[in-house]
């Protein structure tokens, strides 16, 4: 495994998912009851090819069931659950079947529309398919096996993820398409919203509001726009807009403050400051093109802020600049 990418020239650390974890656990527990003897360490292959030699602990057998944790490590790409023990025990039956379930700290799926059916464990496809893959290998064809992985910190530390919002209650999420947590990506944050718009069309919601973070999202409460519209995109104004176009609905609304939005009057639809600007000069284009003077946009100019700016066009009466914006979003 290459463990690090560098980007804007410097150096940030891999990690592993808990996808990863999931399945090193659930690997070595298996192993544990056929040799019946604790192993200290673990090697998985990721979906990605990426091989892993991981630490094994808080390991124990007891007849045909044992239990292992593997540590989760972010990386440089610290998230909630950076740091936590994912456990898996593992029961070896002659079933010739391999079933795997969610125990504690490990969140449920309460709604329609999170790729789970209701009641299952909230272990994503990926990480299913590998701790099958993985105990298949261990155990061979004929014998079977009951797998629970589980998290005690997950209750807590789920409260800290957007899982509540997905209906997904009681712990965090099993993730992770690639097995490789690489630092400063937006994929698993992305994947989260795709999430949420899917469950919301599911419900049989036809329109969404989009907003770009919390402060959006009080604001249409304020509004009194009713917040089974609302959905948070952060910074991935092209992603949402693809996605509520691929899913069918009919009516999407753009709602937040003029700093953000403001850029994608000007074609920039990933509206974080390390792609893009423009806020003050997309500003002036359009107030050049209502007639401004010369003189106010020189002023404008100077504003270090979309607020400063929105001082001096309301001073000077010129808040239909406000609309002619509005109108360059279609």
């Amino acid at each position: 495994m290459e463990h690090f990418v560098w980007i804007d020239n410097k150096q940030y650390r891999k990690g592993y998912t808990t996808g990863s974890c999931a399945t090193a656990a659930a690997k070595v527990a298996a192993l544990m009851v056929l040799e019946q003897t604790i192993i200290p360490q673990v090697s998985i292959i990721t979906p990605s090819s990426v091989v892993l030699d991981l630490d094994v602990l808080e390991a124990s057998i007891e007849g045909n069931t044992a239990v292992a944790a593997i540590q989760k490590d972010g990386g440089d790409d610290i998230d909630v659950t950076h740091g936590m023990l994912i456990f898996a025990q593992v029961t070896i039956n002659n079933t010739g079947n391999i079933t795997i379930d969610g125990g504690k700290g490990i969140g449920r799926v309460t709604r329609k529309g999170v790729r789970h059916t209701i009641g299952s464990a909230a272990i994503n496809e990926t990480p299913r398919r590998t701790i099958e893959e993985a105990v298949r290998e261990v155990i061979g064809e004929q014998r079977g096996a009951e797998v629970i992985i589980f998290a005690p910190e997950g209750e807590e530390r789920a409260q800290q993820t957007f899982n509540a919002r997905l209906g997904i209650m009681g712990g965090i999420s099993i993730l992770g398409t690639t097995g490789i947590v690489t630092p400063m990506s937006d994929e698993s944050w992305k994947k989260s919203i795709t999430l949420e718009i899917e469950m919301k069309k599911a419900e049989g919601i036809d329109k969404l509001i989009f907003v770009p973070g919390n402060h959006g999202e009080k604001f249409a409460e304020q509004l009194g726009m009713n917040s089974r519209y609302v959905v948070v995109m952060s910074n991935f104004v092209r992603y949402v807009l693809k996605d509520a176009e691929r899913l069918g609905f009919k009516r999407v609304l753009l709602l937040g403050h003029l700093g953000k939005l403001i850029k994608v009057a000007a074609g920039i639809f990933h509206t974080h400051n390390h792609v893009a600007d423009g806020r003050i000069e997309t500003l002036i284009a359009v107030l050049a093109l209502m007639g401004a003077s010369a003189g106010f946009l020189q002023q404008i100019d100077q504003c270090k802020t979309t607020e400063a700016a929105m001082e001096l066009i309301t001073q000077a009466g010129l808040e239909a600049v406000y609309q002619k914006l509005a109108l360059r979003f279609k």
